[in-house]
């Protein structure tokens, strides 16, 4: 097989993010070369400080132009829209409160915001947080998650799924096995968090059981070491957490995610040969590669794509483990809906921002 055309198997894989608000030269280098399976935008996606009708004319631009680089007709087109901090769009897109505000407002919160994202053409969102806001000084989750105790954040989660489930929109529960209790930032550094198996149960994983319960598509891994259950390698490199705790115990039988691979906790480990063939095996079978953190090059995504090839053809990266995450890509890809970009109705808008109020009430 020709090596443009195992690249190509290794975007099937791979969430690509995008460098602005027009496509670059890597950017349709990487398109039509890799053709990922899905894009991940961000606020640089998005013209600033323009009308709405214009950012999203020129955002509705950048859509067509990556399914004409990518030559795809099916794509998971993303997005973290968790609401609080966690915020890409412009106005008037609702500014709807933080998870650990919206208690009962869940579920019809989470239905106005999966509204507002297929207006954007976006069929996923990295959401809910199955995290627990169990460490007050966590850096990273705090109010993203939807309690600080697990029952709260596992009905809560529970609900904002089923809302973006109920109006066409993909929900992803993160970040497995739980990243609530770290006192670190996996942006920045690797966290550890010196848990057992028997704390998780009874803490960490009790929002991510109640989610699989409900069959919750995706999964996304935490870059963070748990080294009581693995010593070695953090979540998104561990069998012993992938597979033998989320595949085996708790079932989970749709796709696993990683966390973005620039964050720092983890990018210098995949730029090592043999690292992307050792998550394939732990139990990943889609990788985010935003470059929306420390200026990350498209060369980066092309040195992870050829590590792909490269494992492949040295029998280091076991054929029948891609074929799996493959048919589990295949399988969702093929019940997701694509949508178009198009102008929300101004009376909607004015609903969902009545909501945001109410709910930072509750």
């Amino acid at each position: 097989m020709p090596i443009s055309q195992e690249l190509k198997r290794f975007g099937h894989h791979l969430i690509l993010g995008i460098s602005g608000t027009t496509l670059s030269d890597d950017d349709k280098r990487a398109l039509n070369e890799l053709r990922p399976i899905g894009v991940i935008f961000f606020a640089k996606n998005f013209l600033d400080s323009t009308p709405y009708q214009v950012w999203l004319e020129s955002f509705k631009d950048l859509n067509n132009q990556i399914r004409e680089y990518t030559e795809r007709d099916s794509m998971f087109m993303t997005l973290d829209h968790e609401g609080g901090r966690v915020i890409r769009t412009p106005l008037p897109i609702t500014r709807f409160p933080h998870a650990l505000l919206l208690r009962s407002h869940a579920r019809e919160v989470a239905k106005a915001t999966a509204v507002e994202l297929k207006s954007l053409g976006i069929n996923l969102s990295w959401a809910p947080v199955g995290d627990i806001f169990s460490y007050p000084h966590n850096p990273v989750i705090g109010p993203r998650a939807f309690g600080n105790t697990p029952e709260i954040a596992a009905k809560d989660a529970r609900e904002y799924y089923l809302g973006l489930q109920e109006s066409g929109i993909l929900g992803c529960a993160k970040h497995f096995p739980g990243h609530g209790d770290t006192s670190k930032d996996s942006h920045i550094e690797l966290p550890i968090l010196n848990l057992t198996l028997e704390d998780l149960r009874l803490r960490e994983l009790i929002p991510f059981k109640a989610l699989i319960e409900v069959q919750i598509p995706l999964i996304m891994t935490a870059h963070i070491l748990f080294p009581k259950i693995d010593a070695d390698v953090p979540a998104t490199l561990s069998q012993a957490i992938l597979k033998t705790i989320l595949r085996e115990e708790l079932g989970f039988e749709g796709v696993v995610v990683s966390d973005d691979l620039d964050m720092k906790a983890i990018s210098d480990m995949f730029i090592k040969a043999g690292t992307v063939a050792r998550s394939f095996h732990a139990g990943c079978d889609l990788f985010i590669v935003s470059r929306n953190i420390n200026s990350s090059s498209i060369e980066t995504t092309y040195q992870i794509a050829e590590d792909f090839v490269d494992s492949l053809r040295k029998g280091s990266l076991d054929e029948s483990v891609v074929e799996a995450a493959r048919e589990r890509i295949d399988k969702l890809l093929a019940v997701t809906p694509q949508y178009t970009v198009n102008a929300l109705d101004k009376d909607i808008l004015l609903q969902h921002s009545q909501l945001a109020i109410a709910s930072s009430y509750s």
